[in-house]
């Protein structure tokens, strides 16, 4: 069973007081890192509850792969594949639940069935209904950089001032969200660490989060398993949890409040031990 010992999204999600752990249940065929592991609904459910064990704060719903390269999938598969299982969790846990998608009627019909949390890795840019509807919903939103699109996004990405221009889009989109209705209280920052960024791109942005932690908002991060960390290590994709941990520890070092990961059990040791450090 899921525990239900967590903070219920009425109340405010801790994230000034302790790192997060963003737990991902990709249930897809096509993920880049574990397309296919999880997309029965009973299997989706019970790596949820093994999350949720191991120390995860939110759980992260996704229908739809974003790996490089991929297309999207339609509305109605996009459906099929997450609500039975956002509704199963709900059902049997309090745990926060994070939808990831980019579309409008997803995201409200994920947040009818439970989820608390809106994550949108195109910024509110990719369905003009989006805004409003997670004004109407008044949940919390992530709000990503991606240069691109996820078909093409790794084609030929380019930055003069990668960091600047991160922070110049964030301050555009919370200013349209907030416009929009949204409360800025509610609004997640996400710099799109492996969407649309070259290798010295992503390290950058480890390097100085604080450019974007300034804004107020908290800073979600998300590096595990992704092709950066094979490019500094040598190591294959499913040989970069060694480097992913050691990306998180840089990350919570440095600011972020929320990483997003696919091992809850190993990161929540790291996130524990770095918090620590910094709290000392």
């Amino acid at each position: 069973m899921l525990s239900s010992e967590k903070v219920p999204m009425e109340r405010e999600l801790p994230w000034r007081h302790r790192p997060l752990i963003m737990g991902v249940l990709n249930v897809t065929p096509d993920s880049f890192f574990d397309g296919g592991k999880h997309s029965a609904k009973e299997d989706a459910v019970r790596h949820a509850s093994i999350m949720v064990e191991s120390g995860a704060d939110i759980i992260d719903v996704g229908g739809e792969s974003s790996r490089p390269f991929s297309s999207p999938v339609p509305v109605d598969e996009e459906l099929r594949r997450i609500i039975p299982v956002i509704q199963r969790i709900r059902e049997e846990s309090d745990i926060p639940i994070s939808v990831d998608t980019c579309k409008a009627r997803v995201a409200r019909e994920a947040c009818q069935a439970g989820a608390d949390i809106v994550n949108d890795i195109s910024g509110l840019r990719n369905d003009p209904d989006m805004a409003e509807t997670v004004r109407d919903l008044a949940r919390y939103v992530v709000i990503m950089h991606m240069k691109g699109t996820p078909g093409d996004m790794q084609k030929t990405p380019y930055y003069d001032d990668v960091i600047t221009e991160i922070r110049m889009f964030f301050l555009e989109r919370m200013r349209f969200a907030v416009s929009r209705g949204i409360e800025e209280r509610k609004i997640i920052l996400d710099p799109g660490i492996g969407f649309g960024k070259r290798l010295e791109d992503n390290l950058k942005i480890l390097k100085t989060l604080d450019e974007f932690t300034a804004i107020g908002r908290p800073l979600l991060v998300g590096t595990s398993m992704k092709g950066f960390i094979g490019a500094v290590t040598g190591s294959a994709l499913k040989e970069r949890i060694e480097g992913t941990l050691a990306s998180i520890a840089v990350a919570i070092w440095n600011g972020a409040a929320i990483v997003r990961v696919h091992d809850v059990k190993r990161t929540f040791e790291v996130v524990k031990l770095v918090d620590a450090i910094k709290k000392a």
